[in-house]
């Protein structure tokens, strides 16, 4: 993303020495989805990355790591986050308890940080959408069940012509037969 895009689209915060860009500072998202919380940082050496999460229940910190080494994951985050080296977090199968604000704070190695919030709302499968569904479904059981009626009346006017086609042929040859014999 150029530069002058990344400005007008996400959110850019810059201290004395650490800059840091939030692209998307809400995210919504369903049950079970994995969440990708992106960001990009520049600062001099190498940074500490830290992040929290805040909720109604208070602060919880997530992840703490240097890029490059081993991130130190709490343990109620374990297996569920991965880490990237530009700042990044990566939040698996997540659930309605990960709604919440999460904060990200980069810190350098003379000890000017900066951080960035994003939001993340998580909802479950909406009952209108199950609705939706639901209507779709039975719309095409009632055109199934109508093209089957319209079949059946089909057929049952075909065997009809056919028999009067049959009766009007026996008729037919009847009269012949008859118009030979007196004929004769």
């Amino acid at each position: 993303v150029p530069p002058s895009l990344r400005r007008t689209h996400g959110r850019r915060s810059e201290g004395q020495g650490v800059s840091l860009y939030i692209p998307q500072s809400a995210i919504n998202a369903t049950v079970e989805e994995d969440i990708l919380l992106s960001v990009e940082y520049s600062c001099h050496g190498v940074p500490t990355i830290e992040w929290r999460y805040t909720s109604n229940w208070g602060v919880q910190k997530i992840v703490e790591w240097k890029p490059g080494t081993q991130a130190n994951i709490s343990q109620s985050h374990k297996d569920r986050v991965c880490t990237f080296d530009n700042g990044s977090i990566q939040l698996f199968s997540v659930g309605v308890r990960d709604s919440g604000y999460y904060v990200i704070t980069v810190t350098e190695s003379l000890g000017s940080s900066q951080f960035g919030t994003i939001v993340l709302h998580v909802s479950e499968i909406l009952y209108e959408d199950l609705h939706f569904v639901a209507v779709f479904l039975a719309f095409l059981t009632a055109v199934a069940a109508m093209l089957i009626s319209l079949m059946w009346v089909c057929n049952k006017c075909a065997y009809k012509f056919q028999r009067k086609r049959r009766h009007k042929l026996k008729e037919s040859t009847t009269e012949e037969i008859e118009l030979q014999d007196v004929e004769c």
